[in-house]
């Protein structure tokens, strides 16, 4: 069963790697893990969460993200999946990351499971911040507000830069 599962976690994939092969490098975000404020200030959680991912743009309300990092629990935890962002306000995105999450030992024995993350993020030019909501789930899975840095090697085109590039 776990072996089926994780081949669909791969061909799940298929479509947004295709899509990777056509966007731009130059967009790709890189970040260095998260920040947790964890709900239960007692519970001896490690806030600071060192890693690194990615965030691939495919479409203005799209991205695809992959990473690893070092978990609340202080276990290596990898993640991977879609930003999906489909509200927009004052530059502020608002939507969720749909993907998959292990490395928690309460939840599934440590290996994949669902989620779904209220994210709020904002972006201007090479620097970018996603702030995740973690909700509690029952006695397996702390709650958290998350901050995420990210950045990227090269700021993408002002609109009038990319008017002027493509007028005769």
């Amino acid at each position: 069963m776990r072996a089926l599962a994780r081949w669909l976690g791969l061909a799940s994939l298929s479509a947004p790697l295709t899509c990777l092969a056509q966007a731009p490098l130059s967009q790709v975000w890189i970040n260095p893990g998260f920040y947790s404020v964890h709900f239960d200030r007692n519970a001896g959680l490690e806030d600071a969460n060192y890693g690194i991912g990615i965030e691939w743009p495919l479409t203005d309300m799209l991205s695809f993200t992959a990473g690893g990092y070092r978990n609340s629990e202080r276990m290596t935890s990898h993640y991977v999946g879609m930003y999906v962002m489909p509200l927009e306000w004052k530059g502020f995105r608002f939507g969720v990351a749909v993907g998959g999450f292990d490395g928690y030992p309460r939840m599934n024995d440590g290996g994949w499971f669902p989620a779904v993350v209220p994210v709020v993020s904002y972006e201007h030019g090479r620097l970018g911040l996603n702030v995740g909501f973690i909700p509690e789930y029952k006695d397996r899975l702390n709650g958290a507000i998350t901050f995420q840095l990210k950045f990227r090697f090269e700021a993408p085109p002002s609109a009038g830069a990319v008017a002027a590039q493509t007028s005769p």
